[in-house]
């Protein structure tokens, strides 16, 4: 089983190394394949923040929501992604620090709850303008 599935794969990589890339200049195609990686990422990313907002508040307003957002919370939003993604201890604290918010909003439902149903309106808002 485990040479048919060797055979499969060298397969596949010799059909692989057939196909001409899109450009006889590799740092045209490294460029290429840059751009693809961002706005595949991007579209990914979109999609995981509106599933999760929208499960609670429908997919148009989580997609207003999501295009209210402000510089700077998009700014610290990839700031902290990275440090989460840069190291062990970054998670670690990226991870207990959102771990700890988690909770300090479920101790406080209702003033946690009636706050960010006032933020994700104000941000919605900001959404419709843009």
């Amino acid at each position: 089983m485990a040479k048919k599935g060797k055979k499969l794969a060298n397969a596949a990589k010799d059909a692989a190394d057939k196909v001409p890339a899109p450009s006889p200049n590799p740092m045209t195609n490294l460029i290429l394949a840059d751009i693809a990686l961002r706005a595949g990422g991007s579209l990914l990313r979109r999609g995981v923040e509106k599933g999760l907002i929208g499960t609670k508040m429908g997919s148009k307003k989580a997609g207003r929501v999501i295009q209210g957002r402000t510089m700077m919370q998009t700014l610290v939003g990839t700031a902290i992604a990275r440090v989460a993604t840069r190291s062990v201890p970054g998670a670690i604290v990226v991870g207990g620090g959102l771990l700890a918010k988690t909770l300090y909003d479920r101790r406080r439902s209702r003033t946690a709850e009636a706050a960010g149903e006032a933020a994700i309106e104000e941000q919605a808002e900001r959404g419709k303008k843009g």
